[in-house]
């Protein structure tokens, strides 16, 4: 009789045990001449040597089915017991599970793109309107390259800027401040990763959360980094952050140019790197439409009117500023043809009048002045 300890790396517990420790109760009628006892992430296992590397064999294989799928039922482990495919192994196309087991791949052409563009290039900007994935699908892809140990960390970074108000001072320490501008991330991370094993990546700092101010200086090796929210960085910070490239790295930029909140004098970053980079090899630009959105119908609806409004609205002020050059065309050429008339109106209806003749009207009226009082 031997004994071996199996520790149950990179998963949650949790997830592998059962509710009530089911799973692992199921596991233990299937070895009955085998011992298991479990305590937190390790098994404890005695028995023959036989049976010992089977249930080893099978055990690994099950952690692995809970890192790729987050989920193990009953079925899955009298599959992988018997040596069978389990029924999620068939699907294609699937970039990572969420925690209830659902899978996380493209659902449209555009997001394809992004997705085989991560494979061919070390940089990518992906701009599109709101609900199009492109935050979601980017985390998705650095998790799956995590778990493939691909690379060692992810990084994931915004811009602390308010959209339209101002949040004035926020009580707590630098975290505190911090979280509000970076909850998008989180929910979408907490979507992918059981909320024991993020924690815990935190804690080591596999997963770093940063706002963008923190990124000077430091050089980001072997790790996906994501930029969300990027249209509203200025030029010299996005050039600072696209310059923090290391080696082995990938940088996924994502934004929408119809929702900067930068104040109304400062260019968007993410707009002028796209014009200067566009064109560089190892960089993608992936442009997502109204046809990639993956949220209620109605945000749909919603884009689509605003693009509407937009339009109309850049139309009108087109015509505004053509109306206004054209006035000032006209009373320049007012001025160059009477120099001393201040010109508010066409020349039909303010006739101009030279300085010497109002100087000769005035002189005769005086005339006539001095005639009358001799008179009298």
């Amino acid at each position: 009789m031997i004994e071996k300890h199996i520790a149950l790396e990179d998963i949650d517990p949790v997830i592998f045990y059962g509710v009530n420790n089911a799973h692992l109760q199921m596991i233990k009628s299937l070895f009955p001449k085998l011992r298991i006892v479990a305590r937190d992430n390790v098994i404890r296992i005695l028995g023959d040597e036989e049976e010992m590397a089977r249930i080893e064999e099978d055990l690994e294989t099950m952690r692995k089915h809970v890192l790729k799928f987050n989920s193990l039922s009953d079925e899955d482990i009298l599959d992988i017991v018997k040596g069978r495919h389990t029924r999620e192994e068939g699907a294609k196309g699937v970039l990572v599970y969420s925690i209830s087991g659902r899978p996380v791949k493209s659902r449209s052409v555009n997001q394809q793109k992004l997705i085989d563009a991560f494979d061919k290039s070390d940089m990518i900007f992906a701009v599109g309107p709101a609900g199009t994935g492109k935050t979601y699908l980017s985390i998705a892809l650095a998790v799956k390259a995590l778990k493939e140990k691909t690379i060692k960390k992810i990084i994931l970074s915004r811009p602390a800027v308010e959209a339209g108000e101002k949040l004035g001072f926020l009580p707590g320490d630098m975290k505190d401040k911090i979280d509000p501008y970076l909850q998008p991330l989180y929910d979408a991370l907490e979507d992918m990763i059981p909320a024991a094993r993020l924690q815990d990546m935190m804690d080591k700092h596999i997963i770093q959360i940063a706002p963008l101010a923190f990124m000077r200086g430091r050089t980001l090796s072997d790790a996906v980094v994501i930029l969300d929210e990027a249209q509203n960085t200025t030029p010299a910070q996005i050039r600072m952050f696209l310059t923090r490239m290391g080696w082995s790295t990938k940088m996924i930029v994502t934004g929408d140019l119809t929702q900067i909140d930068l104040p109304r004098e400062q260019k968007s970053g993410l707009k002028e790197a796209m014009h200067i980079l566009s064109g560089i090899e190892g960089i993608s630009v992936i442009n997502l439409t109204q046809k990639d959105i993956v949220r209620h119908k109605l945000v749909t609806r919603i884009v689509n009117a605003y693009d509407a409004y937009d339009r109309k609205m850049q139309e009108t002020q087109k015509d505004q500023k053509a109306g206004k050059m054209n006035i000032k065309i006209a009373q320049k050429a007012i001025r160059s043809h009477c120099p001393s008339s201040k010109v508010t109106t066409p020349p039909e209806t303010k006739p101009c009048r030279s300085k010497g003749r109002r100087q000769q009207g005035t002189r005769d009226d005086m005339q006539h002045k001095r005639i009358r009082k001799k008179q009298e």
